[in-house]
């Protein structure tokens, strides 16, 4: 166990604080548990406040090119108001709740490159010091990790995944970025498109997903992006077969007529019966792009056994985290 000494604010003896979270990977809208750890200085104080915050690492577009840097999406109050002494050792048990767009981390125990975040902030005197930064490990929700299973059944492989900073239009996206992963098509669509790139935005009533193909040009027309969105229920991760669901899924995009100016784009809600945009004659969600992490993950036509491709991919993935959390101790910026 670690105690991280806060010194900035409050000066050298003063208290220290670790934050452990609960084993395994927690999910999208789930509970975070753990427990802060307080160990009182060389003098008695009063603890105003102690929060937590959840920080992504996240890449950003502009005009000058590409940035990455640490964005907080959000914050919690888990304890405060009390006097530590000297030298007295405090446990604050906590449970707050995920944000149900929280990015997924991992697949079946292997990280995809995706960096998130909890950071400590304790106020003691009027003053606010940065403890301890942990790694936050989240899994897929059920019916997410019943559509990526599909996609492995028909033989898409995974490419990376990253998070881009801005939003999706014509979708009911809440945290201020996105996040993506890169899937190599399958055999039987690699004719039609160069790679596929899938969305995940969730919500108590179920999952909005966000397919982006980048279709192949044919003879006599150029490539372009194709669109489309679907949308899912919590309930139905066992009572589909999501294999052919999404089958159809990718059929319909790539056999779809170009629309709106070449930007093939429609929406279908799969249980609801309706299009999922069309009443001002909209494209839906706007065009999203942006390199992946170059974490490469591969998936198996079996399924979602996922393995990292080999061992200096899955070292450059180690480094990438850990430069995050020992950069981010000196960084307090919110966004990239």
């Amino acid at each position: 166990m670690v105690f991280k000494r806060l010194l900035g604010a409050i000066g050298a003896g003063g208290p220290s604080v670790d934050t452990v979270l609960d084993g395994g990977a927690a999910l999208p809208g789930g509970a975070l548990t753990g427990r802060v750890l307080l160990r009182g200085g060389g003098s008695a104080v009063d603890i105003e406040h102690i929060g937590l915050e959840l920080l992504a690492r996240v890449e950003a577009e502009h005009a000058e090119g590409e940035s990455e840097g640490s964005v907080v999406f959000e914050r919690f109050t888990v304890g405060g108001g009390f006097r530590l002494g000297e030298e007295e050792a405090r446990e604050l048990p906590f449970s707050v709740p995920l944000p149900w767009e929280t990015p997924v981390t991992e697949l079946h125990g292997q990280a995809l490159g995706i960096v998130l975040g909890v950071r400590t902030e304790v106020a003691v005197a009027g003053a606010r010091d940065k403890g301890d930064l942990d790694p936050l490990a989240v899994r897929p929700l059920p019916v997410q990790e019943a559509v990526l299973e599909a996609f492995g059944g028909l033989g898409f492989g995974f490419r990376s995944a990253d998070l881009e900073y801005g939003r999706i239009g014509g979708t009911g996206q809440q945290l201020p970025f996105y996040q993506e992963i890169e899937l190599t098509p399958a055999p039987q669509y690699a004719h039609a498109m160069n790679e596929l790139e899938l969305t995940f935005l969730a919500s108590s009533a179920g999952v909005e997903i966000v397919l982006e193909a980048d279709k192949r040009g044919g003879p006599f027309s150029s490539g372009h992006d194709a669109l489309t969105r679907f949308t899912v229920r919590h309930e139905d991760a066992r009572a589909v077969d999501w294999q052919a669901e999404v089958d159809g899924w990718i059929r319909r995009m790539t056999e779809h007529h170009d629309a709106y100016g070449g930007h093939a784009a429609y929406g279908h809600d799969v249980y609801g019966g309706h299009a999922a945009y069309g009443h001002d004659g909209a494209p839906g969600p706007g065009h999203r792009s942006g390199p992946g992490l170059g974490t490469a993950v591969a998936a198996g036509a079996a399924g979602l056994a996922v393995g990292v491709v080999g061992g200096m991919v899955a070292a450059e993935a180690v480094d990438e985290i850990g430069d995050f959390f020992e950069g981010d101790e000196e960084d307090d910026g919110d966004e990239a």
